[in-house]
């Protein structure tokens, strides 16, 4: 059995209960210029300069087990990234809040991708001044997204160091806003590829670990946690994997991690919450520790999932 069997048994029984449901949301639902919508069916105006110039700043919470799981920390980020970009919320958070919790009731999806979008609106700011700007809100719930599927969470999945890209310095964007613009993250992934790995670490062209396209990156030397300050999301994930760590008796450092230090690490993790606590096994073609999935990624995976419960950390959804 592995130790994935602790979490993935009982959700193929909820994901197989959604697929037989009815209901025009299953699958989806969308909220369109105050509207609800099939998700499939939701359309952004073509001028939106979220779309033209990805003008714009979105959060990523997510339900697991019709829990909502640190549902304020998210909306924390999103009101400043919001306020870093000089962005309006239309509805405001209090709004927001119910109206993604309606949302996935709506639904019926108890294991949900939840993401909320503000965009600068119709405008463009080269003409219009940002508080003359309209700014737009766009929010779905879908059923859970997995950055990393099952079979390769219980043998640890591939990565690489990219060399030739680097993450997009924190002087040009500002990485602790959450925002669309990937092309970094993207040439990242399309190297991984042609070098057959399934995901990239960027450096910040200084020797220095980053982060990956879409997740941050842990790695355990001795027992102990390194994490990257400097060029990252402050990820809710990896705060979440953090506060297990402590509780579990290991120390970890937040600071700026050399890329050397990757190659000799005993354990390396990448954590989002599309996917939680994702365990590195091969980096740049050469097993990282013994090449399996190690001790302390177990023990953080099962506190992470656990935490899922935790009153303190989430609420449960009332289903209509």
């Amino acid at each position: 059995m592995s130790y994935t069997d602790y979490i993935f048994t009982e959700y193929h029984r909820r994901l197989a209960e959604l697929k037989t449901s009815d209901n025009p949301f299953a699958q989806g639902i969308a909220y369109v210029d105050g509207q609800y919508v099939p998700v499939n069916e939701a359309r952004v105006p073509l001028l939106d300069q979220g779309f033209m110039k990805s003008d714009l700043t979105y959060d990523v919470p997510a339900v697991w087990d019709g829990r909502f799981f640190r549902l304020d920390d998210h909306l924390d980020r999103f009101e400043r990234s919001c306020s870093k970009m000089r962005l309006t919320n239309p509805i405001g958070r209090e709004e927001t809040r119910s109206r993604l919790v309606e949302m996935v009731a709506k639904s019926g999806i108890r294991d949900a991708y939840v993401m909320m979008i503000l965009t600068r609106g119709l405008r463009y700011i080269r003409q219009t001044a940002p508080e003359d700007c309209q700014n737009s809100l766009y929010m779905m719930v879908t059923p859970f997204l997995w950055v990393m599927d099952e079979e390769t969470q219980k043998t640890g999945g591939s990565t690489i160091i990219a060399r030739t890209v680097r993450r997009i310095a924190p002087g040009a964007i500002d990485p602790t806003v959450k925002n669309l613009q990937w092309g970094d993250f993207t040439r990242g992934i399309l190297e991984a590829r042609d070098r057959g790995a399934m995901y990239p670490i960027l450096t910040d062209g200084d020797a220095n670990l980053t982060e990956g396209s879409g997740f941050n990156v842990i790695l355990v030397k001795d027992g102990k946690l390194y994490t990257p300050r400097r060029g990252v999301l402050e990820g809710v994930t990896r705060k979440s994997v953090l506060a297990v760590a402590k509780a579990q008796g290991l120390e970890y450092v937040i600071d700026d991690i050399p890329v050397s230090m990757a190659y000799d690490a005993d354990e390396i993790l990448f954590v989002t919450t599309a996917g939680g606590v994702m365990p590195i096994t091969t980096l740049d073609g050469a097993p990282v520790g013994d090449g399996t999935v190690g001790p302390i990624a177990k023990s953080l995976w099962k506190g992470y999932w656990d935490a899922h419960y935790d009153p303190e950390l989430s609420f449960a959804i009332n289903y209509h």
